[in-house]
Order: structure tokens, then sequence, then C-alpha cells
């Protein structure tokens, strides 16, 4: 297993491409469509297992208890975090559920300072700061809505980003003991299929009519999706919890509405502006922080010739 000073960068920068690129597109099945976003999970799910299929090459699946534990519980809070988003966005609006499930990374970051004794430098908090404010100025979307501020959508949003938070912790934590990227992976993958009869059962079942290219196009976008959680789960492997969850939920939306800019030609709100200001000042903070660190802490050579990954 790597866990060396520098490798979580790489692993991260990935993640913010592929997600990035699937930010920017994953609504199309749904909105140019129709197609449930219920049945979008069920294809996800299936998707995971192309990934799944690379990183176990030349791995060995951990069977330890401990393993299963820890993959199990990013899993599912993984998984069933995204069914109460539907849930949630049924019921309530999306520009007061996105802004609070996007705080998840605080959650990470105190359960990691707490549990993990990680620490961080004054100047890493300030990027951390940075960070998770432009998250939530990102996460709002363009324009309000006459929806209730209150309803049954609160608590499963919260519940959503408690679920999250937990998700990033639980792939720190099975690195730390000695799981191996593979089988976290693996058993997310797991935890993900079991979900789908929840899924089609809350669909009232497969949806009839929709043109070939709906799965085609969700096919498309959410192996991107499932490559940048392997990548996730590598960044975290490697990488401190109190940054890797800052700067990949930060970064990504930034490549999105860059994207989204190019490809529909329409321009971020002033909140999204000075979100992808605060996003990259805060990531090379604490990217800056965490490199400085290392070089003070890795004696010379020591990361050299550290690097298994997990897809080869």
């Amino acid at each position: 297993m790597n866990n060396g000073t520098r490798s979580w960068i790489l692993y991260a920068s990935l993640l913010v491409l592929f997600w990035g690129v699937w930010g920017a597109f994953s609504s199309e099945p749904n909105s140019r469509y129709g197609y449930p976003n219920e049945m979008i999970y069920v294809i996800w799910a299936f998707t995971m297992l192309i990934p799944a299929y690379f990183a176990m090459r030349g791995n060995k699946f951990d069977r330890r208890p401990i393993a299963a534990m820890y993959g199990l519980i990013a899993g599912l809070t993984g998984a069933g975090g995204q069914l109460l988003l539907f849930q949630a966005l049924a019921d309530g609006p999306a520009y007061l559920i996105f802004p609070l499930v996007s705080l998840s990374p605080v959650i990470t970051v105190l359960m990691a300072t707490v549990l993990l004794r990680e620490r961080i430098t004054r100047l890493a908090v300030v990027g951390v700061v940075a960070a998770l404010t432009s998250i939530v100025l990102l996460s709002i979307p363009s324009g309000g809505g006459d929806s209730d501020a209150h309803g049954p959508w609160l608590p499963l949003a919260v519940l959503i980003c408690v679920a999250w938070g937990v998700q990033a912790f639980c792939m720190r934590k099975a690195a730390l003991v000695g799981v191996n990227d593979a089988t976290t992976f693996g058993w997310m993958t797991i935890s993900g299929l079991l979900l789908v009869p929840v899924a089609v059962a809350v669909m009232g079942g497969f949806p009839s009519g929709a043109p070939w290219q709906a799965p085609a196009l969700t096919a498309v976008t959410q192996v991107l999706n499932a490559v940048g959680a392997l990548f996730l789960v590598m960044a975290f492997s490697r990488g401190k919890a109190t940054v890797v969850a800052p700067v990949t939920n930060a970064l990504a939306p930034v490549l999105t509405i860059v994207l989204s800019l190019a490809v529909y030609q329409t321009l971020p709100s002033v909140w999204a502006g000075i979100g992808i200001v605060l996003a990259l000042a805060g990531s090379t903070l604490m990217v800056y922080s965490d490199e400085k660190s290392g070089e003070s802490s890795v004696a010379p050579g020591a990361a050299d010739g550290d690097v298994s990954p997990a897809m080869r």
C-alpha cells in the first residue's frame, strides 16, 4: 500500500478530472430524456464493476472482518446517501438541499481530527475554511424557488451530509488499518449493487419507452463517476482526510462549471464565481502546506519506490 506524501495529489487530480467531466453531463439523461434518477443509480451500480475489475488485478482481496466493516460502511453510506438524495429533491428545494449536503467534508475533517488525530498547519486551516466555503457557494443553484425552507427534506439532507462525511472517513480509516484500495472499492461496489432492488422498488419497476440514448448516455457518464470513486479511495489511502476531502469536493465542481461554460455557454452565478476563486485558493494553500509538512517529516528517498497503484 502506498502512503506516500505526494502521491495522493495525482489521484485527487484524476478524481477532479473524472468527476468534473461527469458533473457537466450527468444530468443529461434526466433533463433530455426524462430518464428516472433511480434508473441512473441502477446503471451506476453496475458500472462500478468496471473499475472494480481493474482494481483487483494483481491485488488480493482482504477477507478480514475489519476490511468488510469499513468497506461496507463506506459503500452503504455513499450509495444510501445517493438514494436519499433523490427523495430529498422530490420533497424540497435543490437550492437549499445541495448547499447543506455539500458540508459533508466538515464531518470528515472533524472525525479525522478527533478520531485519527490528524494535524494540519495554520495555513492549511485557512485553506480548509476557504475550500469548505467554496463548496457551499458552488452548490447554490442559480435562481431560487417558492418551496418551504422546512419540511421532510431537511432531516434527509442532514442525514446525507453525515453519511457522505462518514463514508470519506471510513475510506481513510480502512487504509490506516492496512486494507488495500481494491478491497475497499470492492466492498463499495457490492454495497451499491445490494441497494439496486431498493432503487427499483422506489421507481416502481423498470421504465418502459425510454429511447436507447438514455441508458447509453447514462452508462457513459456513470463510468466516469465510478472510476472517479476509485480514485477517491486511492487518494484517501495516501493523503490526510482533513486535506483530501475539502480539496476534491471543492475542485470537481470548478471543472464542471468551466466545462458547462464551454459546452452550454452558460455563465456562472456571482456566488459560483466567488466559490471558484475560494476553491482554487483554498486547495492551493492545502496542497502547499501538505507538501511542506511532508518534506519536513519524510526522510529523503523515503517516498521513492513507494508506488503500488490499485489500477494497473
